[in-house]
C-alpha cells in the first residue's frame, strides 16, 4: 500500500479518500466547511448576488475575507464569476450545479436548527 494514494480511480463508486492529507477533496471540504464558506454558499442559494450585495447579506464578514473565501470557491468550482467590461466593473456571483448540490444540505441543516431553536434560544 502506497502512503501517496488518493484516489482510487474514476469508475462508478470510487471517492476520493479526504482523510489523507495530499486529497484534493480534502481542500473543498475546508472551504465548504470554513467560517465564512458556508455562509457564502448559503446567501448564494437564492439569488447570484454581486459582490457588495454578498457581503451585505454576510453580517460580520470582511471585504478581504470575502475576497479570500469566493476565491477559493470559484477554484474549487461551487462558486462561478461573472465581471461585466463596465467602469467600475460589475462582478457577480452564483452557485454553479456543484455548488447547487453541496449547499443544498447545508441549507437543510441550517432550516432545521432554526426552526428547532425556541425564541428563548435565539437571544
Amino acid at each position: 500500500m502506497t502512503g501517496s494514494v488518493q484516489h482510487r480511480g474514476t469508475e462508478t463508486g470510487d471517492r476520493y479518500d479526504v482523510f489523507h492529507t495530499d486529497c484534493p477533496a480534502r481542500d473543498v471540504v475546508d472551504h465548504v466547511t470554513s467560517r465564512w464558506g458556508v455562509w457564502v454558499l448559503i446567501s448564494l442559494r437564492r439569488n447570484d448576488l454581486r459582490f457588495y450585495e454578498l457581503r451585505e447579506s454576510i453580517r460580520g464578514i470582511s471585504e478581504k475575507m470575502l475576497a479570500q473565501t469566493l476565491r477559493a470557491l470559484v477554484k474549487d468550482g461551487l462558486v462561478w464569476r461573472e465581471v461585466e467590461p463596465t467602469t467600475p466593473p460589475q462582478v457577480t456571483y452564483g452557485l454553479s450545479d456543484f455548488g447547487r448540490d453541496i449547499s443544498e444540505p447545508l441549507t437543510v441543516l441550517f432550516d432545521r436548527i432554526t426552526q428547532q431553536m425556541s425564541p428563548r434560544d435565539a437571544g
